[in-house]
């Protein structure tokens, strides 16, 4: 018995304790759900909605786009230069996770979408920027053109769901939204709220660890089938220890 229940207890102690060691943060949008053939098998495989591509104009007056970041994660919110409100506590929020990653600049880009391009010239997103000291390689203050601006808010971005309250007419929100290195929407932190900010500073590395689904762990193939591999193991023990036992009864009754 305990050649059996040793490899399953094994098991069972190894997945108790992995199976939520990391906690990713989820996905939230999906475009389609597409059925696969794996191994003889059809399998539903959710395809995720990816964030477009967008081409900006950041404080350094450099075009830049959302593809120059690949492999980055991505932290975005939006603001504007005359905002007398929420905007620069927002920006204070984001500074404190800059200044998190400071030591690993390359993992995490933030950009702040100006939700009034028709005021907010470059010069006024630089001189907004550099209130708060920024660093301006990995925090871009970005403009654009306003349809294209807007349309990528609520259509790629989902804005007004994440935020109900929304004015679909002015961008006006506390959130900030987190998009891993494939561009899909993995959360959303209100930038006053300390604990949510907190998340969002762990979430960041964590989504990092994730691996790209296109190419899992081998290991990972093998855990549908860890039960049947330790039984067999198991089993085996006990047919090698049976036929010791046997072959030494045969061996003792040579000897009489």
């Amino acid at each position: 018995m305990l050649v059996v229940v040793m490899p399953l207890a094994g098991y069972w102690i190894v997945k108790y304790y992995s199976k939520d060691a990391v906690h990713m943060p989820r996905h939230y949008f999906y475009d389609s759900v597409e059925v696969i053939n794996k191994r003889g098998k059809s399998v539903n495989d959710t395809i995720w909605h990816k964030v477009k591509n967008m081409q900006f104009t950041n404080q350094l007056g450099k075009k830049v786009t959302l593809d120059d970041l690949h492999g980055k994660i991505i932290v975005i919110d939006f603001f504007f230069t005359r905002c007398p409100s929420i905007c620069p506590g927002l920006a204070r929020s984001m500074k404190k996770l800059q200044e998190s990653f400071q030591q690993n600049p390359d993992i995490v880009q933030f950009i702040s979408i100006t939700a009034d391009p028709e005021h907010d010239s470059v010069p006024q997103l630089r001189a907004f920027a550099d209130r708060f000291h920024v660093n301006h390689d990995s925090w871009w203050f970005v403009t654009g053109d306003k349809k294209a601006i807007y349309d990528f808010a609520f259509q790629d971005l989902k804005a007004s769901v994440v935020d109900t309250e929304i004015d679909t007419a002015f961008i006006h929100t506390e959130n900030f939204i987190l998009l891993d290195t494939n561009r899909i929407v993995r959360g959303w932190y209100n930038g006053f709220d300390t604990v949510k900010m907190a998340r969002l500073a762990m979430d960041i590395p964590t989504l990092m660890l994730e691996k790209d689904k296109k190419s899992p762990s081998i290991l990972r193939e093998f855990i549908p089938y860890l039960p049947v591999i330790f039984i067999g193991i198991g089993l085996t023990i006990l047919v090698v220890s049976l036929l010791s036992r046997f072959k030494n009864k045969n061996n003792d009754y040579s000897n009489i």
